[in-house]
């Protein structure tokens, strides 16, 4: 079985290259390593199927791959490129060498990458034994041990410890399903982008983005908050959206809180809280935050050594802002807070506030007034709005400056009146202008309700609709609902989106300014101010509720939305008699109860979340039923409700979530005119053919069973017969446009699935279904075929006949050749073969004219067909990891490629074909660890090369002229023992030479040559590490632009210079000792790394500390020989760790750190006492290894301590510690400490343990 991947898209395959808007995604999300043996039929299948249902690509390890003495290629490269790691541990997992390797590598991916994050899984074992603190896995150890992996085996050590103590999942003897929902909600909520989206016209914003970064000062250490002030529509969402887009990478936690005002209102600040932390929690320990206060400690004790950028937007009183960053301390220094809001009233203000009873103080608070667009801007962006240019037409010119002075520069009031207007006569421009200038100045609402009133009557009903229920829901379902009204929604919803008065996002879903919405609120609520009653529509649940109970209902209340119910609330049918013309209703929790006879009959739209097993009513009768979603329910397929709902022919939208009891299908026989039905995550589903075929007018069917799973044999096949709708079933559902079914297991399709010609999207995943009917080629229709994770091994040759398929997913099928008529598909853009074992691409594949993406990734492909030369459109092209030889020259017709991946092809060797420079619009080459031996000279011709891999090309030459377009390059070491000289790239950003496991000892005589590095003056980051040789000297102070530097630097003398611009270096192999004109000039630098050295002694005197002022983090690693440290002179120093120096006696001068907030000191074994750390008042974080007892300081001296780590204690040895009350303490002890300090500690254990 193969390595498990998800098929990247084309822009995943061009992660690497930078296209100017384009966002680096990792080619895989998810690596799951496990030991075979244990889970890989259990819970690691199951693990992987939900992932991948939930859309996340996921490579699942396969221990067929490993082949010879070391990690292959293709886990290194899956390893670095995934985002986040699952290691699930098991009673056998350390007596595999390849699982060890691999969990080494992947914590040295997430220490050197912030946003790459380890989640392990301890399956049958505990933290404990992966902690090494049992026999269970030192036994295995030792065995390693024995067959003289010594050195490897104490990194292994390293790593097991390292990655038992992060926090995870213990499933030992427990709900495993509950466990699995909680990692997919983790890894989804991890994997959540930063970036927030823009309006598409942006006029003027570049200044007020300019002058907010300024104002955050970000060189500053201390918590800043900022407070963006305005009327509403003026900009502050979206000046805060561009800021957050610019500078959220350089923070450790970045969370966007949208309409803040809306969740108080329905208070909901609880669910912000757990936004807020979700980045940093797994999800289980945010299920137990169940008050605002709760949420306000978790807050505290959690983000408190984080740098974290939170936006908080539409504050509108102190106590929101209280119970979401009430004080600054509540987070990590150099944490930025922006608050949006409209008054600032209740905010502390330095002039009238000094007294202020707000918890955070007035000086940490900064503001930015958001005024008014200047008229040239406000100008342009009515043109843009109105007209679509720049400025306006000559004889529109001037009723176009009137109407622009007219909104006074508001931004929202200039988008939605410059829409409306756009394609009207100059008579309805005369007539609005008029009625503008009757609205005073400052009256926004009156001004945007000008465009409302220009909206025909069922346009009208449409926006107030949209405003009080439908924001960020699905625009298919409410378009039903207003077809049942007689309305006609595609056009009216083009009219409010052409007026700017409504969005629709990509992924079809409406959005609303927020001002927007208030206005359709506002006019609902002007409908009678006094009696909410006698409004039309009803959006918070609190007046819904009382108007229904107090059986205050009206004939003009025709929507009511009842959440947060008890399940014990029960509904009269006295009380709906009140509500006769009710269309749309919304219940969370509740119940009916008594005779519904005639009630209810004109409801078009039943949401209701977790309804009752038994329904109370009796009668009840939705006739006029169009939409029915429920969810969360413990119903089966007998619940009575089914009675009352699924009456009605109008029905055209059934939606089933989370039936945990459900086995079958409900009888749908009566739902003739259904258009989509979804029926997802019912753990216990059972399909039969049932009412199905019934549904002619069927157009969208989607069927995913939680867990049901691919199955690995015919033996297990055969018990599912009952799984999978019959196959009779598709001859009649010749109206399906989109059929999607996800883990169920398919025996076979039928020879009528052919029929269905009105077919667009046929997705089968996860199934064990051998084969495709020869009919599938009739679907002309077809334009998406998904059968990823299926049985199926060949395509019928009938394929051919899809001429309208456009994307074809064939990742990880049993597909060994593909048919001759592959290459009929002409308008076919995209095809995924990864990780399928075809081993050959027909000829014909030529015939692909409209093919954009070709992924052969991880395939066994040996060689590419000539005719591949004729796909003119290619533009990706994949074939990492395959066993090809050698690329063809043909491949050089491909005039349009902008993306070639062959790296990590280890049998690819020989020379490069000249005929390369045909690739005009290359960008990205990578060859990494291939055998090539020349790249041909005609490589400079490739004007548009922005990123050229060839790492781990040991047996390349040399290096003939480049184009000067590279960014981006990576080359092995070997090449600097040629004459080189690169100092032409003139655009080089990145430059990464770096040896690679393994290392080859035998370099070249003589020096390697660099001095071509000092003219590449706009690098920014050199990656110069070539193990334990003396590099010449060399001056890198000519780089100004050098923000990173890593370096092998044997003696020191060999840096002649190094340029003042640089913020991290890392010295690796240091021999000579360290003398401080090597760091004179480095002004910003604010991180240094030592690693390797064969230092004795280092001091940073007083003299040192002034030269390295802003230095905040310094650390030394793997510093076999280091046995004194003087660090008195970094006065500024924040972070200072120590790691795996055996030899470390002396640690002179960190008690005098008065700014130090971290510390960590681990495996110094030499190390036996710290001095009194009396004076480090800002110590935040405190972590360490191995000291004895009676080395620890004092802990009672450090107030601010929030962190506290102690490991390798022995276990004959208590603790006597005296720990502050405001520590979040968090203990990793050996067996046997844990007693042992709790019976000694003097300092309120029980409280201490109420803290963990």
């Amino acid at each position: 079985m193969k390595r498990k991947r998800d098929s990247p898209d084309a822009a995943t395959m061009s992660a690497c290259v930078d296209d100017g808007n384009s966002s680096s995604r990792a080619e895989y999300e998810v690596f799951l390593s496990f030991r075979g043996p244990d889970t890989r039929f259990n819970i690691t299948d199951w693990l992987y199927q939900s992932l991948a249902n939930a859309g996340i690509r996921v490579f699942r390890d396969n221990e067929g791959i490993r082949r010879g003495k070391k990690i292959k290629g293709e886990l290194l490269h899956v390893i670095e490129s995934s985002k986040i790691y699952l290691p699930v541990f098991s009673r056998t997992y350390a007596s595999s060498k390849w699982c060890l390797c691999e969990l080494t590598h992947m914590l040295e991916c997430s220490i050197k990458v912030n946003e790459k994050v380890i989640l392990p899984i301890f399956y049958d074992v505990n933290s404990e034994d992966v902690k090494l603190k049992t026999e269970l896995y030192r036994g295995d150890l030792k065995k390693h041990e024995k067959k003289g992996r010594c050195d490897e085996v104490q990194q292994w050590k390293k790593a097991l410890k390292a990655v038992a103590r992060i926090a995870g999942w213990e499933m030992k003897d427990k709900c495993q399903g509950e466990i699995i929902n909680n990692i997919v909600y983790e890894v989804l909520t991890k994997l959540m982008s930063r970036k927030r989206k823009l309006p598409d016209h942006l006029v003027g914003v570049h200044d007020h983005v300019e002058a907010i970064i300024d104002k955050l000062n970000e060189g500053s250490r201390d918590v800043c908050y900022l407070v963006i002030h305005g009327m509403g529509g003026i900009g502050k969402t979206t000046l805060a959206k561009a800021v957050f887009n610019q500078i959220s990478n350089r923070f450790a936690v970045c969370s966007f809180l949208s309409d803040i005002r809306e969740y108080a209102k329905h208070q909901r600040i609880v669910d912000l809280q757990k936004t807020l932390l979700l980045e940093i929690l797994q999800s289980q320990f945010l299920e137990t935050l169940t008050s605002v206060d709760m949420g306000i400690e978790m807050i505290r004790k959690t983000l408190c050594d984080k740098k974290v950028l939170l936006i908080l937007d539409d504050v509108d009183n102190r106590d929101q802002l209280s119970k979401l960053a009430g004080k600054s301390d509540w987070f990590g220094s150099g944490s930025r807070i922006i608050i949006t809001t409209r008054d600032i009233n209740f905010l502390p203000i330095k002039e009238k506030d000094k007294e202020s009873s707000f918890q955070a103080h007035s000086q940490e608070f900064q503001y930015y007034k958001m005024k008014e667009m200047d008229f040239f801007y406000a100008l342009r962006l009515f043109s843009k709005h109105a007209f679509e240019m720049d400025l306006p037409p000559h004889d529109f010119d001037d009723i176009s400056r009137k109407i622009t002075i007219t909104t006074g520069g508001l931004p929202l009031a200039i988008a939605v009146i410059g829409s409306s207007l756009q394609g009207k006569s100059k008579t309805s421009w005369k007539v609005t202008l008029q009625k503008l200038k009757s609205v005073p100045n400052r009256e926004v609402f009156n001004k945007l309700k000008v465009s409302y009133d220009m909206l025909e009557p069922e346009q009208q009903e449409i926006f107030l609709d949209i405003a009080c229920f439908f924001i960020g829901k699905d625009i298919l379902h409410p378009s039903y609902m207003w077809k049942a009204s007689n309305y006609f929604p595609e056009m009216e919803l083009l009219v409010l989106t052409h007026k700017s008065l409504i969005k629709i996002t990509k992924d079809l879903k409406f959005w609303m300014h927020d001002q927007l919405r208030d206005l359709g609120r506002e006019i609902v609520r002007c409908e009678d101010i006094n009696f909410p009653e006698n409004c039309s529509r009803l959006w918070e649940p609190e007046f819904a509720l009382e108007v229904v109970q107090r059986k205050k209902g009206t004939q003009k209340v025709v929507a009511l939305k009842l959440t947060r119910l008890s399940k014990k609330q029960t509904f009269t049918s006295e009380q709906f008699s009140k509500l006769p013309n009710l269309r749309f209703l919304e219940l969370e929790g509740g119940d009916f109860v008594g005779d519904f006879q005639n009630l209810l009959s004109k409801l078009t739209w039943l949401t209701w979340v977790g309804c009752p097993l038994d329904l109370s009513a009796t009668n009840l009768c939705l006739e006029k039923l169009v939409v029915l979603l429920l969810s969360r329910s413990d119903i089966t397929e007998d619940w009575a409700g089914w009675k009352s709902c699924l009456v009605s022919e109008n029905l055209k939208v059934i939606e089933i979530y989370f039936g945990t009891s459900m086995k079958r299908i409900p009888d749908f026989s009566k739902c003739s005119n259904l258009r989509r039905l979804t029926i997802q995550s019912c753990a216990s589903l059972l399909v039969n053919d049932g009412s199905l075929s019934q549904l002619e007018h069927l157009k969208y069917l989607k069927i995913c069973s939680w867990n049901i799973v691919t199955l690995y044999s015919p033996i297990e096949a055969n018990r599912c017969d009952d799984l999978f709708p019959k196959p009779s079933i598709f001859g009649s559902l010749k109206s399906l446009s989109t059929l999607i079914i996800k883990g169920m297991s398919i025996h076979e399709l039928p020879h009528s699935i052919g029929e269905m010609t009105s077919l667009n999207e046929l997705s089968l995943t996860n199934s064990n279904l051998p084969k495709l009917p020869n009919s599938v080629g009739d679907l002309r229709m077809l334009r998406t075929m998904t059968l990823t994770d299926s049985w199926i091994a060949k395509l019928p040759k009938t394929i051919g006949g899809l001429e309208s398929l456009l994307e074809l997913d064939l990742t990880r099928t049993r597909i060994r050749k593909l048919p001759a008529s592959i290459g009929n598909l002409k308008k076919l853009r995209k095809m995924s073969m990864l990780q399928a074992p075809i081993k050959k691409l027909p000829k014909e594949i030529g015939g692909l004219e409209s093919l954009l993406v070709l992924d052969l990734n991880y395939t066994k492909i040996t060689k590419l067909p000539t005719s591949i030369g004729k796909l003119k459109q290619l533009e990706i092209l994949g074939v990492i990891g395959t066993a090809i030889r050698e690329l063809p020259k043909a491949i050089w017709m491909l005039k349009n490629l902008k993306v070639l991946n062959a790296g990590y092809c280890e049998n690819m060797e020989g020379e490069i074909p000249s005929e390369i420079e045909g690739l005009s619009f290359l960008r990205g080459l990578q060859l990494s660890k291939s055998k090539i031996r020349r790249l041909p000279t005609t490589m400079n011709k490739l004007s548009h090369l922005q990123q050229l891999c060839l790492d781990q090309c040991y047996e390349l030459e040399q290096l003939p002229k480049l184009p000067v377009s590279l960014k981006e390059l990576k080359f092995s070491p070997l090449l600097l023992w040629t004459a080189l000289d690169l100092s032409y790239l003139s655009n080089l950003v990145d430059l990464h030479i770096k040896y690679d496991t393994p290392w080859f000892p035998e370099f070249r005589q003589g020096a390697p040559n660099i001095k071509w590095i000092e003219g590449l003056y706009c690098l920014e980051k050199l990656t110069l590490v070539i193990g334990d040789v003396k590099l010449p000297r060399i001056n890198l102070a000519t780089l100004s632009c050098l923000r990173i530097l890593e370096i092998t630097c044997v003696r020191l003398q060999s840096l002649k210079g190094l340029p003042s611009s640089l913020e991290e270096l890392t010295l690796r192999h240091v021999k000579s000792p360290m003398k401080r004109s090597l760091f004179s000039n480095l002004k910003n630098l604010s991180r240094l790394w030592f690693y390797h050295s064969q230092l004795r002694k280092v001091e940073f005197d007083d003299v040192l500390g002034q030269q390295l002022e802003k230095l905040r983090m310094l650390g030394f690693h793997e510093d076999k020989l280091l046995r004194r440290l003087t660090i008195s002179g970094l006065e500024g120093l924040q972070q200072f760790s120590t790691r795996s120096c055996p030899a470390l006696m002396e640690i002179q001068g960190v008690e005098k750190l008065e700014s130090l907030e971290e510390l960590s000191i681990d495996e110094c074994s030499f190390l036996e006492r710290l001095p009194a750390l009396s004076k480090l008042k800002k110590l935040r974080v405190l972590s360490l290894g191995g000291l004895p007892p009676e080395g620890l300081p004092d802990l009672s001296k450090f107030k601010e301590l929030r962190h506290l780590s102690l490991t390798g204690f022995p276990r004959e040895k208590s603790l006597d510690l005296h720990i502050p009350d405001t520590c979040l303490v968090h203990f990793e002890l050996f067996l046997g400490t844990y007693k042992a300090w709790k019976d000694a500690c003097r300092n309120g254990a029980g409280d201490i343990f109420n803290r963990l």
